[in-house]
C-alpha cells in the first residue's frame, strides 16, 4: 500500500505541472488526444502511467491519461486490427533517456521492434504495445520532462503535399521539413509528418488508434467555419455534459477519423 501512495503523491507533484496541452494558436487551435479502441482500459491505464509517467484523469466514463501536450483516451472495445496498415501509422514521443524507456518496456515483457537514428539524427525507437499499438520515441538529452508529446505519423498511397495542406489550411498549422521527413506540419504541441506508403493503408475508425483530436477555441464557432467552407461532418457540433466536453467529428481524405473538442485543456 505505500509504494502505490508514494508513487501517487509524486505523479500528483510532478505530472500537473506537466501534463497540460500546448496553448493554442492564433486560431484557437491545439494538438488534443488520440483515442483507441482497446480490450483492457485497466492495463493501459497501467502502462501508460508506469512507463510514460502519466496522469489518470476520469470524466464520467471518460478515461484518460494526461501527458505533456497530449491526452490518450480509451474505449473498451475489441479494435478491428492494429495501427500498423491504417494512414495513422504511429504516434510517437521525445525521451530524455532512450534507453532506460526501452530497458523498463522490455523488463515488462513487451517489444522493441526497432532501434535506429531517426530522420533528425537522433536515437530512435520503435515500441508495440498491447492491442499492436505502434510507438515511436526520439531521445532528446535537453528535454525538461521524462517524456512529452511529439508528432503522429501519417503513411499512405497518394499526393502527401495536398493532404498535409489541408491540415494547414483547416487549423492553421505551419508547415516544414522534420530532419529527412520532407512533408510535416506543426499544430501547438504535435508535429503531424506524411510518408509514402508502399502499400495501401485504411481509415482508422475502429482500429488501435481509432481517431486523432485537436483541441478548439470557441469550437461551435470554428465548426460553423468549417461548415461554410463545405466541410462535411460525420457528428454535428454537440455538447457532452458528461465528459465536460464539446465535440464534433470530421473524416480526412484519406481516412484518419477526427475529432475536435472543446474542454480537453481544463481536464
Amino acid at each position: 500500500m505505500r509504494p502505490l501512495l508514494t508513487a501517487a503523491f509524486v505523479l500528483s507533484i510532478v505530472g500537473p505541472t506537466h501534463a497540460q496541452l500546448a496553448p493554442p494558436n492564433a486560431a484557437g487551435v491545439t494538438y488534443g488526444h488520440v483515442h483507441l479502441n482497446v480490450k483492457d482500459v485497466e492495463l493501459q491505464k497501467k502502462l501508460w502511467v508506469e512507463h510514460f509517467g502519466g496522469v489518470v484523469v476520469q470524466k464520467g466514463p471518460l478515461t484518460a491519461i494526461k501527458l505533456p501536450n497530449m491526452l490518450i483516451a480509451f474505449r473498451q472495445a475489441e479494435p478491428t486490427g492494429g495501427s500498423e496498415g491504417t494512414v495513422m501509422d504511429h504516434f510517437g514521443f521525445k525521451v530524455r533517456n532512450l534507453a532506460d524507456m526501452l530497458q523498463g518496456w522490455r523488463a515488462a515483457g513487451y517489444r522493441v521492434t526497432r532501434e535506429f537514428t531517426g530522420s533528425e539524427g537522433f536515437p530512435n525507437a520503435y515500441l508495440m504495445g498491447p492491442d499492436d499499438i505502434k510507438i515511436e520515441l526520439q531521445e532528446d538529452k535537453t528535454l525538461p520532462v521524462r517524456v512529452s508529446g511529439y508528432h503522429i505519423h501519417f503513411v499512405l498511397q497518394g499526393d502527401l503535399a495536398k493532404l498535409r495542406d489541408w491540415y494547414v489550411d483547416t487549423f492553421s498549422l505551419v508547415p516544414r521539413q522534420r530532419g529527412t521527413i520532407p512533408i510535416t506540419a506543426d499544430a501547438p504541441g504535435m508535429n503531424l509528418s506524411f510518408q509514402t506508403s508502399q502499400t495501401p493503408t485504411v481509415g482508422t475508425k475502429g482500429r488501435t488508434i481509432d481517431h486523432i483530436g485537436f483541441e478548439i477555441k470557441d469550437l461551435e464557432a470554428f465548426c460553423k467555419k468549417l461548415e461554410a467552407r463545405g466541410v462535411k461532418f460525420d457528428v454535428p457540433y454537440r455538447q457532452v455534459p458528461a465528459i465536460g466536453l464539446n465535440i464534433a467529428y470530421i473524416t480526412d481524405a484519406s481516412g484518419v477519423y477526427i475529432e475536435l473538442t472543446e474542454g480537453y485543456g481544463k481536464y
